[in-house]
């Protein structure tokens, strides 16, 4: 076996014996991803509002409200309606069991019909305030269309004086159902974004990946603190063999670790990671681009402590800037651009192109900087530990 390979090996061993190697690289993002899903997973998840219609007045034009307007909205899955009494309607919101309640009272029609104002209440939970909003728009709208209406009776009874309620009734119904109240438009959005599972689940393995990775190249401090290093150098061993060998350390925890969590949140958390390929291309090169990271670090570390400590700090500070623990692009312009310079949000952003169907070739931006990190960060870094090493 290749030096390289056996060195590598030997560290893989004392790794998979150390269960604190093996509880940092999966079992914490694990855990962590599934506490952050059921936190924020049913906030980000919509569901259809629970609206309730009072219609005290029993007319064709509040009948409007209900079956067009209200009925719009429930056909396309914005809201649940259901027609209750005022008191079980308001006990409802206020018990939480329902989001808001639309009371039209009594006279409703006929005061649309007359220069009198037409009320039309809503009574929204304060425990569902986008619900609230979205009710209220819903009513501002309506109304609007009732203004027509009241405009075409007033003018009905102007041209005619002493007509009939009944007709003006029928001039404002025939009014509103002209104007469409509420219109209900499908956006699609312009950027593929990652549910919630997902994200949590690939943020969370993407910030422990720099904890993971360390244990490769850190290695060699504490082989020199312990003396195996200098009997390393003495062997029959080339010096590129020994980077080598902590370097392919790195890269297979990492790789392991995460393909663990991809496999674990896939199966027990219902994360959806896409693309296989287009996700393993970015799992290689963001392992990669982690492993020079830490590497880097290492190097300019005098003892293992201080490596540790370090590589913790820039751990934890590229993982707050590169969007593990919220999205980025919510705190600005400024944030989202300083991002860039970290592997954790290329490979989320590389995630969020797979997203929704996307292919391989989505991601090949991502990878490509990932790459270039990598490359950038592991020259560094051999450069310096390959001068501790000579000679």
């Amino acid at each position: 076996m290749h030096p390289a390979l056996q060195i590598a090996a030997k560290d893989l061993r004392q790794r998979v014996r150390d269960r604190s190697a093996f509880v940092l690289a999966i079992v914490v993002p694990f855990v962590l991803t599934a506490i952050f899903s059921l936190l924020f997973g049913p906030a980000a998840t919509p569901r259809a509002f629970a609206y309730a219609v009072v219609d005290q007045d029993h007319t064709a034009v509040s009948r409007t409200f209900t079956d067009d307007v209200l009925g719009a909205l429930e056909a396309q899955g914005v809201a649940q309606v259901s027609e209750l009494e005022e008191a079980e309607a308001r006990a409802g919101v206020r018990e939480g069991d329902l989001d808001v309640a639309f009371v039209l009272p009594p006279g409703f029609a006929a005061d649309v019909a007359s220069p009198r104002p037409a009320e039309l209440r809503v009574v929204g939970s304060a425990d569902a305030p986008t619900a609230t909003t979205v009710a209220r728009s819903v009513a501002r709208s309506y109304v609007g269309g009732l203004d027509a209406a009241r405009v075409a009776a007033a003018a009905v009874g102007a041209a005619r004086p002493g007509v009939a309620p009944a007709e003006i009734e029928r001039v404002a119904q025939e009014t509103v159902h002209g104007v469409p109240p509420v219109t209900i438009d499908d956006v699609s959005a312009t950027t593929r974004v990652l549910d919630v599972k997902t994200y949590f689940a690939a943020a969370m393995a993407v910030f422990f990946l720099l904890f993971t990775v360390q244990f490769g190249v850190s290695s060699l401090i504490d082989e020199r603190g312990e003396g195996t290093l200098a009997r390393l150098l003495a062997a029959p061993v080339p010096r590129w063999a020994i980077l080598v060998g902590k370097l392919l350390t790195s890269i297979v925890l990492g790789i392991v670790s995460l393909t663990v969590l991809m496999v674990a949140s896939t199966l027990m958390l219902g994360a959806d990671w896409g693309d296989p390929l287009g996700v393993a291309l970015l799992v290689v090169a963001g392992v990669l681009a982690g492993t020079g990271i830490t590497s880097v670090i290492a190097s300019l570390a005098k003892t293992s402590e201080q490596a540790g400590t370090w590589q913790a700090v820039v751990a934890v500070s590229l993982g707050l800037l590169g969007g593990s623990f919220f999205p980025v692009r919510q705190a600005g312009e400024v944030i989202a651009n300083l991002s860039l310079v970290t592997p954790h949000a290329w490979f989320l952003g590389g995630l969020g192109a797979l997203a929704g169907g996307g292919g391989a070739v989505q991601a090949l931006p991502s990878v490509a900087v990932l790459l270039g990190m990598a490359a950038v960060t592991t020259g560094v870094a051999l450069l310096r530990i390959g001068r501790v090493l000579a000679p």
